[in-house]
């Protein structure tokens, strides 16, 4: 398997550079490579940025923490926020030891910790921050600190384990339809959030068929409409006629 996934790296790598382009990770890696390569254009970069700053640092790659490091060799200017209790995104690549080890990665620059002591949240009721203290307390190597509010316990939470999206979706539209039913709440008193748009397909189906009125907070990323993907292909196409997936969109 690993070697079929290889395989199609390496012809989809080829395809990028046939169509003169790079995806995310490869603007990064390339940028790296480049600057690692060329100290002339290292140098350049490192007098034109002279303090940097990386915000959301607990979810960075190790390629991005590179980048940083590389960029901040000559001034040694390099201020980080992050939250160790708050990486998310290692299904792309982030690592939490990019804030874990950040002092000792840059030790001889005389880097500094500034952890903040007032740990209230202004958002939540305690009852939600005492659950999330309770799952966030298993991390290991975290930094120890424990949430709090001045906003009152709030009602209790409801867990429900489900298997699938699908599942997921029953159940929050049978749990919005039986609130409503009692008088407990209107529709428009319930939310739902999600992580990314692609999720709320299977919502919206299931509000249709249970007649339950919505409305997409949101709507549609800008990007990603139909008429701005077209737009976008006739610039490509203008700028760089070896696109050739801009070209079949035309």
């Amino acid at each position: 398997r690993k070697s079929r996934i290889a395989e199609c790296y390496r012809d989809y790598q080829q395809e990028l550079l046939r169509s003169d382009a790079m995806d995310f990770d490869d603007m990064i890696f390339n940028t790296v490579r480049l600057l690692k390569e060329n100290p002339d254009v290292l140098e350049t970069y490192q007098h034109q940025f002279k303090y940097i700053i990386v915000d959301e640092y607990q979810d960075t790659s190790y390629a991005q923490y590179v980048l940083t490091y590389l960029l901040a060799g000559e001034y040694h200017n390099i201020c980080v926020v992050g939250d160790d209790d708050q990486s998310i995104y290692r299904f792309r690549g982030a690592t939490i030891e990019n804030i874990m080890r950040f002092k000792e990665r840059y030790e001889d620059e005389g880097v500094k910790v500034i952890q903040l002591q007032l740990a209230e949240n202004y958002r939540s009721k305690q009852n939600i921050l005492d659950a999330a203290n309770s799952v966030i307390a298993n991390n290991v190597g975290r930094k120890t600190k424990s949430l709090w509010t001045d906003n009152g316990q709030g009602d209790k939470i409801t867990f429900e384990q489900l298997d699938t999206a699908n599942e997921e979706a029953d159940y929050v539209a049978r749990d919005i339809a039986r609130h409503v039913r009692k008088g407990e709440y209107q529709y428009k008193d319930c939310a739902v959030l999600y992580r990314t748009n692609a999720q709320s397909r299977l919502f919206e189906e299931r509000f249709i068929a249970a007649n339950i009125p919505y409305k997409i907070v949101g709507g549609v990323n800008f990007y990603s409409r139909k008429e701005v993907k077209d737009i976008l292909s006739y610039l490509k196409t203008i700028d760089n006629g070896h696109d050739d997936l801009a070209v079949r969109r035309i």
